[in-house]
């Protein structure tokens, strides 16, 4: 096979290479292919997807697609599981820093103004955030936590997005999965046009909003009547590099949630399921996915009807046997003992 290295097929079983993906594909309609078909794509030795006949060494089989697609989910768990374990470090490091900002003393003299300043009360805040889109040249990064954004909210940052859309500034904006069923934000970005790109994710960090990876603005306390805008270069790197880790992972708001492979539980289900799984109170599951208690409650009450469960203690029994306290395995609907198939709500 030389001549046919890994540099040529830099991809994972996520995405094969047209090659891979015919051989492949052979190779499961017929449960085996020859080996030399599989020389000018060694990526399917390497990623595990073919692997010798022990009966025929000159026959290879394919790893089955139920398998690969297990793998594939698991990692995708490990990766959101450590990036949330990063944010949480980021979050401790911020504090931290800001606890650190009040002791200092503002310098005598400098052009850049301090490192860390508080924002204390509204009007103020909205005249730093003016301020720095006024200056903003190139990129607004935004996390928007909750849940379906109200439009007032929209409303009263959409000069500031008109302004930066008309000088050419690109937003991208991070929202919980729950921000989809609101008409405002579609509105907005409709308006916006391709000015914006958002994302969607179970659950984001608290608000952040960076203009060109220069100037930082967080919230200061629970009810965001006050701000810290930071302009520390080691923190402003910081936090972009959270908020890169999480745009990754995060899913276009034009594309459809993942559907998760288990009859009768829809995306937000599972997610609930695996936070209950954690040991969460309602009221923290609901405030991390953006939706109300009494949703939450709503959910978790169609979980124990469809996963069987009498009561909370058996709902995490039947949560762990449904595969829904981490990575799915497999993508076949699941019906449980004692079930007739559930309907999908």
């Amino acid at each position: 096979m030389a001549g046919h290295g890994a540099d040529e097929h830099p991809h994972g079983a996520d995405r094969l290479c047209e090659a891979g993906d015919r051989v492949y594909s052979r190779a499961v309609r017929r449960g085996r292919v020859p080996r030399r078909d599989a020389e000018p794509v060694p990526c399917l030795l390497e990623l595990a997807l073919l692997h010798p006949d022990p009966d025929d060494m000159d026959w290879l089989v394919p790893t089955s697609p139920q398998e690969v697609m297990t793998r594939l989910l698991r990692g995708m768990h490990d990766e959101v599981s450590a990036s949330q374990r990063r944010v949480g470090s980021a979050v401790a490091a911020v504090e931290w820093y800001a606890g650190l900002g009040r002791q200092v003393r503002p310098a005598a003299s400098g052009a850049e103004g301090p490192a860390i300043r508080v924002l204390d009360g509204l009007a103020r805040i909205q005249a730093a955030m003016d301020e720095a889109t006024q200056a903003c040249t190139t990129e607004v990064l935004t996390v928007q936590p909750g849940g379906i954004r109200r439009e007032a909210e929209l409303s009263e940052g959409l000069h500031r997005a008109l302004a930066l859309r008309g000088r050419g500034v690109r937003m991208r904006d991070l929202y919980t999965h729950v921000a989809r069923h609101g008409q405002g934000l579609l509105t907005y970005l409709e308006l916006m046009g391709d000015a914006v790109e958002a994302r969607t994710l179970d659950e984001v960090i608290d608000r952040l909003i960076l203009f060109d990876r220069t100037v930082a603005f967080i919230p200061a306390n629970s009810d965001r009547t006050m701000a810290l805008e930071l302009r520390h270069p080691a923190l402003v790197a910081y936090l972009v590099t959270v908020f890169e880790r999480l745009w990754r992972l995060a899913i276009p708001l034009t594309a459809p949630l993942p559907d998760t492979g288990i009859e009768g539980i829809s995306h937000r289900e599972q997610s609930i399921a695996a936070l209950l799984a954690e040991g969460h109170q309602d009221a923290v599951i609901a405030e991390r996915l953006g939706i109300s208690v009494r949703t939450c409650r709503a959910h978790i009450a169609r979980l124990s009807e469809t996963l069987g469960a009498a009561s909370r203690t058996q709902l995490g029994v039947r949560i762990a046997q449904a595969g829904l306290d981490g990575p799915q395995r497999s993508a076949t609907p699941l019906t449980l003992p004692g079930q007739e198939s559930p309907s999908v709500r």
